[in-house]
């Protein structure tokens, strides 16, 4: 692995002169003089390389709220899928989005470096590289950022110049692991983090509505995120879904049901089981939409996925049902999201599906169990 880190690194200066001069490339593991960051240093340029799942991205939110906390100054650039972009869009702290046109899993070497190069223009300070992999810090030194951050991942020594060991005991939650970059590296986190919210304004809510052809809810809804991206073990089962919203809906609320084209399955399920009464917007909706109609909703129950941050950055109360995924590693960042988990021997297991073959985890939890949070969450909601 470090051979082929070196041989990289080897490859690009071979690449750059030709095209341009490129900057010096440490062969130690000692990160260059840099200036501190610990308040008194203003109007730095950042480019963060974010990262490429949504949970991940709303998680990122708390790194650029505490690069803006200590200095309100400074511009912050993001790039990423352009998936990202009506995410990010909803975050005040981001000043830009560039778009990344490589694919998952994609090198392409030379057109990251030549992006790099195209940036050099806006005189980043600093970058943060949040993704581990070697080619997601090609394009911040391509672009000649003085300072570039990361954990060392995939032996990045060179391509970062504050490489950072990741002590997994000390750093147990992805947003602390974001979050400590944004510091010195003996720095310790705050003991609050400041938590991830998305703005939404009334004309992009209004033109979702329109736009997905759906009339303003004259009564309230519960948004139900029954997908997970990641895979079946991460599912609450379709029929206790369809409990919680056939509850809601003799209640005279409405229910409806957010998720991508590939959710559309188990929605189908969900709102047939609930005597088709649901409002179905699985495969209908942009990610934008999906943000602009979530926050209409008067509450939220969701697996651990993408849509269930998504829920939590709205500050909607919000019930988030975790099986095979750790509720420690990635939880909800909201004072008013509650987890249910019945914590088996055998959970959480990581795995996209269910090594045993019963996913006890999520079959076992009942529909009380989250009914009995939602109505814990309004009362402290009244």
């Amino acid at each position: 692995m470090l051979t082929r880190g070196y041989s990289l690194l080897s490859m690009m200066r071979a690449w750059l002169p030709a095209h341009t001069a490129a900057p010096p490339i440490e062969k130690n593991h000692k990160t260059e003089p840099v200036l501190p960051v610990n308040g008194t240093t203003s109007g730095q340029n950042v480019l963060v390389v974010g990262p490429s799942w949504i949970g991940d991205m709303m998680m990122a939110q708390s790194m650029f709220k505490l690069l803006k906390a200590r200095d309100p100054s400074c511009r912050i650039d993001v790039l990423a899928p352009e998936w990202s972009s009506p995410l990010l869009a909803r975050m005040p702290e981001v000043e830009n989005t560039i778009v990344s046109p490589f694919q998952h899993g994609q090198l392409l070497l030379s057109e990251r470096l030549q992006l790099g190069k195209s940036l050099r223009h806006n005189q980043y300070t600093r970058a943060i590289v949040l993704p581990n992999s070697l080619k997601s810090a090609l394009v911040p030194f391509a672009a000649r950022i003085p300072r570039r951050s990361g954990f060392v991942g995939e032996l990045r020594y060179g391509l970062l110049n504050d490489a950072r060991k990741l002590d997994k005991q000390a750093l147990t939650m992805t947003v602390q692991r974001f979050a400590a970059l944004a510091l010195e590296p003996a720095e310790a986190l705050p003991d609050e983090l400041p938590v991830p919210r998305l703005v939404t304004e009334q004309i992009a809510i209004d033109r979702s509505l329109a736009e997905t052809g759906i009339p303003t809810p004259g009564s309230p809804v519960i948004a139900l995120c029954p997908g997970a991206e990641y895979g079946p073990a991460k599912r609450w089962p379709s029929r206790h879904y369809a409990a919680v919203a056939g509850h809601y809906l003799d209640l005279g609320w409405q229910v409806w049901l957010f998720g991508s084209a590939k959710d559309k399955p188990v929605c189908q399920r969900i709102n047939a089981q609930s005597d088709d009464r649901c409002e179905d917007l699985s495969g209908r909706t942009t990610l934008g939409q999906a943000i602009d109609l979530m926050s209409l909703a008067s509450a939220a129950v969701s697996n651990d996925s993408g849509l269930m941050h998504l829920a939590a950055a709205l500050d909607l109360p919000l019930v988030a049902v975790y099986g095979s995924s750790d509720p420690g590693f990635t939880p909800p960042l909201s004072r008013h999201a509650q987890v249910v988990s019945l914590g088996l021997d055998c959970s959480p297991c990581f795995k996209r599906e269910c090594p045993l073959g019963h996913k006890d985890c999520l079959n076992k939890l009942e529909p009380t169990s989250v009914l009995n949070r939602l109505s814990e969450l309004a009362a402290e909601h009244d």
